[in-house]
């Protein structure tokens, strides 16, 4: 059964991935919602400041913890459209994040392949929520580069 709050709010990680499409990076976007509130926006920034680690996930935390004035994410869901890589999945891991919520599997560098045990153990993962629409922005978007 498709969870109405989760379609809500991964469609405003979908927006955010676009804007990394707009801009010529890898278009993952994600949105950290905290109390029914989203509290961080990114997407990947990895182009722009020629830095591999400028995830939207990685962008996600950090903004998340400034905002909340600690690097504990307890209470927090991530809305990401791709599968957490495993440099994600170990921040997110070390964040404590409540929730994370994916669209598009990622079976090539997905964490779930490679670290399974990444995350926090008490961290609830839903994966597939508009995985389509996530798929399709990043096979547009590698077809297009190619």
């Amino acid at each position: 059964m498709v969870n109405e709050v989760d379609v809500f709010f991964m469609k405003q990680a979908l927006v955010e991935a676009k804007e990394a499409y707009r801009q010529g990076e890898v278009p993952v976007g994600a949105v950290v919602v905290c109390r029914d509130r989203i509290i961080a926006k990114s997407h990947n920034l990895t182009e722009l400041l020629h830095d591999v680690t400028a995830h939207a996930e990685m962008q996600a935390i950090t903004s998340s913890a400034e905002h909340l004035g600690g690097k504990y994410l307890n209470d927090c869901t991530l809305y990401v459209t791709v599968e957490p890589c495993v440099m994600c999945a170990g921040a997110l891991g070390w964040s404590q994040i409540s929730r994370i919520v994916y669209g598009a599997p990622d079976e090539k560098r997905g964490y779930s392949r490679f670290a399974p045990a990444a995350l926090h153990p008490r961290t609830q993962v839903t994966a597939g929520v508009m995985a389509d629409e996530c798929t399709a922005l990043m096979q547009r978007f590698f077809r297009e580069k190619r």
